[in-house]
């Protein structure tokens, strides 16, 4: 399928977008690349795609018309990518003037909220995946199975963890995890964001299961330390441990 050369409307969307520095940030950035385009919207999904599936319901002013969705999910993957085409095709579908939906291919998101880096990848039409007749991914569990890993890890971005740098070790132990090839595969990990673990004062608080070993990550050095010694090489990394008192939580 040929994409299209122009496309009748643009949606940005990620979570964070609206608010905290980097997000509006983001958005003069556009605004100072793109102009103030009608047709443009920013959609910020931090807490739901509510805003998303309601903008595919907005009325059309003429049959397929063709709307790009530009991905800025961070934690965006090839099969993240496959469930949104096709989350975003049944959605679409609905609507009476269904529209014609791409979505930008390229994990934009991974690489911060890059604002010249996104225009570009807009004008790359040729880039862009249809969202109909989503293939299935081999390796996909279908949404129905945990993925495989040998441990769990439990990052906190409850407020006082963001604020001391959770969403920074987040990127950090990503991608030092997918260079090792450790991010759901037999052997390696499962990598999720919580509330409030406590004890907040020892964050950024990590904890890994089943050692049930509990770590203050402090610097994006600390989080690949934890990968390399403890992921990698079996062995807790004692200057980073959190101890519990006895039958309780860590000590604050």
């Amino acid at each position: 399928m040929n994409t299209p050369s122009t496309y009748q409307q643009v949606l940005f969307v990620g979570p964070g977008l609206r608010d905290g520095s980097q997000g509006q940030a983001f958005a003069a950035a556009l605004r100072t690349l793109r102009g103030a385009a009608p047709n443009e919207r920013i959609i910020d999904t931090l807490h739901s795609f509510d805003g998303l599936w309601q903008a595919l319901q907005a009325p059309r002013q003429h049959l397929g018309e063709q709307v790009l969705v530009v991905d800025l999910e961070p934690a965006s993957d090839s099969a993240y990518l496959d469930w949104l085409r096709d989350e975003l095709a049944r959605r679409a579908a609905a609507h009476p003037q269904a529209p014609r939906l791409w979505v930008t291919a390229s994990a934009l998101g991974r690489r911060g909220l890059a604002a010249d880096a996104v225009c570009a990848e807009v004008a790359r039409s040729e880039r862009h995946l249809p969202c109909e007749r989503v293939a299935p991914v081999a390796a996909d569990p279908g949404w129905e199975h945990p993925p495989a890993h040998a441990r769990h890890l439990f990052l906190c971005t409850g407020p006082r963890c963001v604020r001391r740098g959770a969403l920074a070790r987040w990127k950090t132990l990503r991608r030092h995890l997918l260079d090792h090839h450790l991010v759901e595969t037999p052997g390696g990990v499962l990598l999720t964001r919580t509330a409030c673990q406590f004890p907040c004062n020892r964050g950024p608080l990590l904890t890994v299961y089943p050692d049930a070993c509990w770590y203050r990550i402090a610097t994006d050095d600390d989080a690949r330390r934890l990968v390399d010694e403890h992921l990698l090489g079996n062995r807790p990394v004692a200057a980073l441990l959190i101890h519990p008192p006895s039958g309780g939580l860590p000590d604050a």
